[in-house]
């Protein structure tokens, strides 16, 4: 089992796909990072020597951030935000979405789920 930046990779899946399983790594800078190993794409992680895990995982500690210390600078990057005080920092305060979206019909997935509010009674005589 490869682990690389605290993340168990899968072995039965590419490289390439892999890679994407560690948060702050996409397709694309997957790509990078084997090409500049000299790891086939297609190569699936099963087949990786122990060279290329440490090749691979030192490049990444190296050179980017990612898991715990993005996910902190994340954070911190909202509540910077937040605390200014701007749009988009009030909006992350709401739990409204940040970048136009409209609110009255959609954006379930930003307001959570639906809270009814129900229509005054009748008072009757």
């Amino acid at each position: 089992m490869a682990r690389i930046a605290g993340v168990d990779l899968p072995r039965n899946k590419r490289g390439i796909i892999s890679l994407t399983y560690i948060f702050g790594i996409g397709r694309s800078l997957a790509g990078v990072i084997l090409d500049r190993a000299g790891i086939s794409h297609e190569t699936k992680v099963s087949e990786w020597n122990d060279e290329n895990v440490r090749v691979v995982s030192q490049m990444i500690q190296d050179e980017l951030k990612v898991e715990g210390q993005l996910r902190s600078e994340v954070q911190t990057n909202i509540k910077r935000l937040m605390d200014i005080g701007c749009y988009r920092g009030i909006r992350h305060r709401k739990g409204l979405p940040l970048r136009g979206q409209r609110t009255q019909t959609n954006a379930r997935t930003r307001k959570g789920k639906r809270k009814t509010v129900a229509n005054k009674k009748k008072v009757t005589k």
